[in-house]
């Protein structure tokens, strides 16, 4: 019996962290599911125009005909371009540039202000320079995904970096790590890895926001042909390419947690 009891005690805590998963995302489907009920009830009660919302039963079709025709993919590929590429230049830029704030202390004094100035505009704002600098191509597009996106990742660097605690820095000088660089890779970084990338994944959900907007004035993409669907009145069609950047989001989001799981493996050890 006793020989059976380190075994039990072992399993259990395991066998009921999966049940709790497993309930929560039960839950979570039978919740989606039930909001996919109600929605299918209010378009069909003829509470509300047909004409103002669509049917959840409707969109399956409309996104097999988009499929069909090849306008889907056209879509998504042409946004995906947009939104890699202005993710990474406002990831790399904003982490960049928030690091070396948060290391020299002279320089989170010289662009303090420039900070307080150019922060509050929205990406939306730059449109018009965009247009003038890139003209209507896929570079205006990345160009403003990257503005939100390099605030983000910008003060989740500078902040990340700020919290890492400065006795670990000392310890470090203790086992001969005398060179900055060293202590960068080794120490620093490491320490304000957590913080940095919540920031990335927070920048994940922000540039799928901007990608729509920013395709708005002409560039092909989900946006431009949720216009288009909307001067024709086709909000099954609109319905298609919101639930399409919903399910792109969840799954770089998913790929993102994957590899900050692997990434952030020593915060658990």
């Amino acid at each position: 019996m006793n020989s059976l009891t380190p075994h039990s005690t072992r399993t259990r805590p395991g066998k009921l962290r999966a049940s709790g998963k497993l309930r929560t995302w039960l839950l979570g489907l039978g919740g989606l599911l039930a909001f996919l009920a109600a929605w299918e009830l209010l378009a069909r009660s003829g509470v509300v125009s047909g004409a103002l919302i669509p049917r959840p039963s409707d969109i399956p079709g409309t996104l097999l005909a988009e499929i069909q025709r090849g306008i889907w993919q056209r879509m998504v590929a042409s946004s995906l371009r947009h939104y890699g590429l202005g993710l990474a230049i406002g990831t790399v830029l904003g982490m960049a540039l928030g690091l070396f704030v948060a290391l020299v202390p002279i320089l989170e004094d010289l662009q303090a202000w420039i900070v307080r100035v150019l922060r509050p505009i929205p990406p939306l704002a730059w449109i018009p320079f965009a247009i003038i600098w890139f003209g209507i191509t896929e570079r205006s597009a990345a160009f403003i995904i990257s503005i939100g996106v390099f605030w983000i990742n910008y003060f989740a660097t500078s902040g990340a970096v700020r919290s890492v605690d400065k006795s670990l820095i000392e310890v470090s000088r203790v086992f001969g790590h005398e060179r900055f660089f060293a202590r960068l890779r080794k120490v620093i970084l490491p320490a304000a890895a957590p913080g940095m990338l919540v920031g990335l994944r927070t920048s994940l959900g922000q540039g799928w926001m901007t990608v729509v907007a920013a395709e708005l004035f002409g560039i092909s993409g989900i946006g431009q042909r949720m216009m288009e669907a909307s001067g024709l009145l086709a909000i099954d069609v609109v319905a298609v390419y919101m639930v399409t950047i919903a399910l792109l989001y969840g799954l770089t989001d998913l790929v993102f947690v994957s590899i900050e799981r692997v990434t952030l493996k020593w915060t658990t050890l």
